[in-house]
């Protein structure tokens, strides 16, 4: 999915409870573009935190009537230094791009995209689907790996009965359970239902920074001493340290996605669909893109390497018989400050 540019101006994030266990982070209407912008409820990144664990972005969306709305349509575009992941509640998504991959995602099943050096890809809601909901997640690579060559990846999650519940763990381990799922980096993704007014408790790696969103019903987080409640599209951010969380549903069946990482300890740059470690990175990266696909503000004569070596494509080879990639909006006039894990 394409991030329309962040303005960091627009950064909300609500504290409920005691901030030094669990801070609630409110969502933000971002709509996606297009004729009849799809709109997604985003919680990350905000101004008071920029990353949980490596995650650095959370859109959720849905549940959409396609009809109406549109659905999905995002054409190819761009992706360097992250990795994509897309979980789906319903509907079905058509997925390709450059690493050659191409698939639908369906509800229980996962996608990873890790973009590496450069790769580019599109989304599309199927014919089919009248419904759409889900969620579309990255994770930033660390330095060591973020230049190295891009990939995508898909699995089938088996739900595991839990005491209270349901877990199907889509990324890293969770509920005895390890995804197949190579990251490249530590990371977990998971979605848990909860049964009415049962608790469901999680074993969690205490090294983990923790998110937990609320896509359905009602929810109460136990940790530490600590009852906190969240909000349908809120995300509840937990800190390193505990060794299990409690998840207790109202009255219905109540859906979270977990998300989960140790500190991401490295300064970033984000901005559209890119992340590197400063503002020159992505004035690169952004130049590579535009004359990669010909638009007028790129380069006439590309070269056979760009500036860090990566070769020519950067972003891949895509299908011809394709909708027109979109073109990279304009760059801030300021520049782009480097992001850090808050504490």
């Amino acid at each position: 999915m394409t991030n329309p540019e962040i303005n960091p101006a627009e950064y909300e994030c609500a504290f409920v409870g005691d901030p030094s266990l669990i801070d609630i982070i409110t969502a933000r209407d971002v709509p996606l573009g297009g004729p009849r912008a799809m709109t997604v409820r985003r919680t990350l990144p905000q101004r008071k935190r920029s990353l949980i664990g490596p995650w650095c972005f959370l859109d959720h969306y849905g549940p959409d009537d396609v009809a109406a709305t549109g659905g999905m349509a995002v054409p190819r575009h761009p992706h360097t230094g992250l990795a994509t992941v897309t979980l789906l509640f319903e509907g079905t998504i058509e997925h390709i791009d450059t690493s050659g991959f191409a698939n639908i995602v369906r509800p229980s099943e996962v996608n990873l995209m890790i973009a590496g050096s450069g790769i580019s890809h599109s989304e599309f809601s199927t014919d089919d689907t009248s419904v759409l909901h889900g969620v579309q997640l990255w994770y930033a690579l660390p330095d060591a790996v973020r230049g190295s060559q891009p990939g995508s990846q898909h699995y089938v999650a088996q739900p595991v009965a839990v005491p209270g519940g349901t877990v199907l763990t889509y990324i890293g381990s969770l509920a005895g359970v390890t995804s197949p799922i190579d990251t490249r980096v530590e990371a977990m993704a998971a979605q848990v239902v909860i049964d009415p007014g049962q608790t469901v408790t999680l074993d969690v790696d205490p090294r983990f920074e923790h998110g937990i969103l609320l896509d359905s019903s009602q929810l109460t987080i136990h940790i530490s001493g600590c009852d906190q409640s969240v909000g349908r599209d809120e995300l509840a951010y937990i800190p390193p340290g505990s060794t299990s969380i409690a998840l207790t549903a109202g009255d219905s069946p109540t859906r979270i996605i977990a998300i989960g990482g140790p500190p991401f300890e490295e300064r970033i740059v984000m901005w559209w669909n890119f992340v590197g470690r400063s503002h020159d990175e992505i004035v690169e990266y952004r130049r590579a893109w535009q004359s990669e696909i010909g638009a007028p503000d790129g380069d006439a004569q590309i070269p056979d390497r760009w500036f860090d070596g990566a070769a020519s494509p950067r972003f891949g080879i895509f299908p011809a018989d394709r909708p027109d990639p979109l073109p990279a909006p304009a760059l801030p006039n300021v520049r782009i400050k480097p992001r850090t894990q808050q504490r």
